[in-house]
């Protein structure tokens, strides 16, 4: 499902204006990674919780020629699954 489609699914499940819905899903996809952001995470209970996870230094390989390469430490998001989503799925 692309970011239309969902917009698109969310205007009609709530009776509003496709505008108003994207305006509403754009709301709540920035204040997540605002969160993120500052380090915070964000939880909703029976869906799951977003959060930042730290990565640290490690050695890798460059797949083309084999030669050792440093990868620096760095900070990703993270989703984990709530137990009335992992319900719902399966």
């Amino acid at each position: 499902m692309t970011k239309t489609e969902f917009i698109d699914e969310v205007a009609e499940r709530a009776g509003l204006s496709k505008k108003d819905a994207a305006a509403a899903v754009d709301a709540v996809l920035e204040t997540i990674e605002g969160a993120l952001k500052r380090g915070s995470d964000v939880t909703f209970s029976g869906f799951g919780k977003f959060s930042v996870s730290a990565r640290s230094a490690r050695e890798g390989r460059n797949p083309a020629t084999g030669e050792k390469i440093q990868i620096a430490a760095s900070k990703v998001p993270k989703f984990t699954a709530g137990a009335a989503l992992k319900k719902a799925v399966n």
